[in-house]
């Protein structure tokens, strides 16, 4: 008989169809749970869907738990094999039905562990890693008073926050004063040691806590600055040679983490930063994929269907993909320069005719399209996706496709 899974937010955001894809391709029932209206689902997703509820708010943990049980009641079903969900504002209602129904999977309390940024670095630290020095914070007397013990440069984030969103770089008390009057908003958040270095990710499908797949992106610039220079390109490039020594410590730390926290089955998408004297210090961590196409470069870099392959793990707790890696593969996010719509794209012609056999991906906004909040998705204008075997040839092209492309918007 097929697996029954429950799937929260099957089509939001976007990449979340090809991980419903992925259930619906090793054969489980997907019933999906969201707060689209059934017929505004993407056509791509319903047929993967073997039934669907839409709940008023998502992120009403009690209400959607009490009207998931008695959707399936009504339905007849009395038990289902999985819950999940693979966007971060969700993995801990996924985990509180888990426990509501007495199901396999992360506990609350574990979850926790990767959705709180100030428990999950004491998690780290208690396990001997290195971690940056922070405080949780919950008013501005707090927060300075945390400025002064750990000292600037500090950055501030919100504690459950997802990618690098309300985060900030400060570096002095000045500057601490506007932030904190940006971040109003913000209930609780991390002020934290501003680590010097290089930063990478280190993703990862896990069986039972133990990478099956294992990946290491690097970051240029550090993502903070991708979040506060508009003219900035971000690049982010897939690593092929994982065995190179540069790249040792930190794989160590990301295996390390993954048992301190207690990790279970799925993807764990992690930042850490090597610092000039080669020293990995762990960043954050959480229990689902990255964003940002990160998913989709992977796949490029070994020629694998990740979106198939983590079903298969959650479901069936087995990975059979080609774990070789092929490629370095580059991402390059373009921002418009400019208000309102794109009106002109630059460069891209002769950078294809440069790179075409090399670019697997180009998704520019075009000329008419309104130009997207680049302060609000790392997504920002559209991308280009390269990807070469040699790690100085992709990084050359990234580059060429940061610097040489440009769009502009009026």
């Amino acid at each position: 008989m097929s697996m029954r899974v429950v799937f929260l937010a099957p089509s939001y955001p976007p990449e979340m169809i090809e991980y419903t894809r992925g259930l619906a391709e090793i054969g489980a029932q997907v019933y999906g749970v969201g707060d689209t209206p059934r017929e505004a689902l993407p056509p791509r997703v319903k047929p993967y869907l073997y039934d669907y509820l839409q709940v008023p708010r998502i992120m009403d943990e009690e209400d959607v738990m009490n009207r998931v049980t008695a959707w399936l009641k009504s339905r007849g079903i009395t038990t289902v094999d999985r819950v999940l969900s693979n966007w971060e504002p969700l993995v801990i209602l996924a985990a509180r039905l888990r426990e509501r129904w007495g199901m396999p999977g992360m506990s609350v309390d574990t979850v926790r562990g990767f959705r709180d940024k100030q428990l999950m670095k004491e998690r780290v630290a208690a396990a001997g890693l290195r971690v940056p020095r922070s405080k949780r914070v919950r008013t501005e007397r707090e927060t300075r008073a945390a400025a002064e013990e750990i000292g600037y440069p500090l950055v501030l984030k919100p504690i459950a926050g997802a990618g690098s969103a309300d985060t900030h770089k400060v570096d002095d008390a000045g500057e601490l004063d506007a932030i904190l009057a940006q971040m109003r908003g913000v209930t609780e958040a991390s002020c934290e040691e501003y680590v010097t270095g290089e930063e990478f990710t280190f993703d990862t499908v896990c069986i039972d806590g133990k990478p099956a797949y294992e990946n290491v992106a690097q970051y240029l610039p550090k993502p903070l600055e991708m979040r506060t220079l508009e003219w900035v390109s971000p690049v982010i490039i897939t690593v092929r040679d994982m065995q190179q020594p540069k790249l040792a410590a930190g794989i160590e730390l990301g295996r390390k983490v993954l048992s301190a926290l207690g990790m279970g089955d799925g993807f764990t998408h992690m930042e850490w930063f090597l610092t000039p004297k080669g020293e990995a210090v762990f960043g954050e961590i959480g229990c689902r994929p990255g964003g940002a196409h990160i998913v989709d470069q992977m796949n490029y870099t070994g020629d694998i269907d990740l979106f198939r392959e983590w079903a298969r793990v959650v479901c069936h707790r087995r990975f059979e993909a080609s774990t070789a890696r092929k490629y370095n593969a580059g991402i390059v996010f373009k921002r418009a320069q400019g208000r309102g719509r794109i009106t002109r794209i630059e460069g891209l012609g002769d950078f294809l005719r440069e790179c075409g056999d090399c670019v697997v991906e180009e998704r520019l906004l075009r000329p008419g399209t309104p130009r997207r909040n680049w302060k609000h998705t790392l997504l920002s204008d559209g991308h280009v996706l390269v990807r070469h075997p040699d790690w100085d040839e992709a990084y050359r092209m990234s580059f060429l496709a940061a610097t040489k492309i440009r769009m502009y918007a009026e």
